[in-house]
C-alpha cells in the first residue's frame, strides 16, 4: 500500500497501471461505511479477469464544500485522523491512499472554474448549505481528473450526493462508472456517518427518530406531513427537511408515491447536522 501526498506522485504511481482502477473518495474519519465502499471495489475488482486491477482511496477534506469556503468552525473542527485512517484503508486492501493537503489540491488558493449543479444542488441540503454541492462536484471532478477511474464508489447515505455526481458524469461525458453502496446502520438503525463521533449518548437515542419517521413513511404507517410534525416535535430534535423526492431528479413528487420514490431527512441533534434517507 502506498500513502501519496502529492499529485505529481499520484500520477506517476498510476502511469504504469495495466488494469481497471477503482476510486473511494473520502474525507476521512472513516468507518464502517467507507470501508463498505473498500469492499464493494475490491469485490467487483476480483470478479473481473485482470488481475492488475487496483483501489485508489482519496483522503481529502475539501473547504470548497463547507460554509465560507471552509472559513467557519464544521471545517476546523472536521475529524483529522489520517494516521488510523491509512492503517484502516490498508488492512481493508487499498493499494493507494491519495491524501493531499489543501495547497496540493489548490495550489492558486480558491478555484476561478467550478462545476455548478444547478438546481439539482440547490434543493434539499443545498438549500441549508448553499455553494455545498458545487464544491463536492469540483472536488470530484478533479480527483477523476487525477486518478482517471473506471469506476467510483459513493454512499447511498449521501443520496443527493449521489445523484449529483451521477448527472455530473452524465452531462460532461467523464465516462466513470458511478455505483452506489448500500447504507451501512449501526444499533438500532442509526446510519453511520463521520459526524456521529459528536453525539452523547443522549444524542444518539434521539438522533434515532430520524431512521424511524423513514420507516413508518416507507411502510405507510404515516403521511408526509404528519411525519414532519412528529419529528419536529421528537426529543432534541430540530428538523431541518423531510422530503420525498424522486432518485434521479430529486424533485418532490406527491404524498402517496405511485412509483419508486426517495425520502430524506435532515436534522440536528447536539449541534450535530444528520442526513439520512430510505427507499419508498
Amino acid at each position: 500500500m502506498k500513502l501519496i501526498k502529492t499529485k505529481a506522485e499520484l500520477i506517476d504511481a498510476l502511469a504504469t497501471i495495466r488494469g481497471n482502477i477503482a476510486l473511494v473518495p473520502t474525507m476521512g474519519a472513516l468507518h464502517e461505511g467507507h470501508l463498505s465502499l473498500v469492499s464493494a471495489a475490491l469485490a467487483d475488482g476480483s470478479s473481473g479477469s485482470n488481475s492488475d486491477d487496483l483501489v485508489v482511496a482519496s483522503i481529502f477534506v475539501n473547504p470548497l464544500q463547507f460554509a465560507d469556503l471552509g472559513d467557519c468552525d464544521d471545517y476546523r473542527n472536521y475529524p483529522r485522523t489520517l494516521e488510523a485512517d491509512a492503517k484502516l484503508l490498508e488492512s481493508a486492501g487499498v493499494d493507494i491512499i491519495f491524501a493531499p493537503d489543501v495547497e496540493e489540491m489548490y495550489p492558486q488558493g480558491t478555484p476561478e472554474i467550478w462545476v455548478r449543479t444547478g438546481e439539482m444542488g440547490a434543493q434539499l441540503e443545498g438549500a441549508s448549505r448553499p455553494g455545498h454541492f458545487d464544491g463536492v462536484a469540483t472536488v470530484v471532478a478533479k480527483l477523476f481528473s487525477l486518478v482517471r477511474p473506471h469506476r467510483a464508489y459513493f454512499g447511498q447515505k449521501d443520496a443527493q450526493q449521489l445523484a449529483v455526481i451521477k448527472r455530473m458524469v452524465h452531462d460532461l461525458d467523464l465516462g466513470v462508472d458511478i455505483r452506489g453502496v448500500p447504507i451501512i446502520r449501526g444499533s438500532y438503525g442509526l446510519a453511520e456517518s463521520s459526524r456521529n463521533q459528536h453525539l452523547s449518548a443522549t444524542d444518539r437515542e434521539n438522533a434515532l427518530a430520524l431512521f424511524a419517521t423513514l420507516s413508518a413513511l416507507r411502510d405507510r404507517q404515516t403521511d408526509l406531513e404528519q411525519a414532519r410534525v412528529e419529528l419536529s416535535h421528537a426529543p432534541g430534535v430540530d428538523l431541518d427537511y423531510l422530503e420525498v423526492v424522486s432518485p434521479e431528479t430529486l424533485q418532490p413528487i406527491p404524498w402517496p408515491p405511485t412509483a419508486p420514490a426517495l425520502a430524506l431527512g435532515a436534522i440536528t441533534v447536539g449541534g450535530t447536522r444528520l442526513i439520512d434517507n430510505i427507499d419508498i
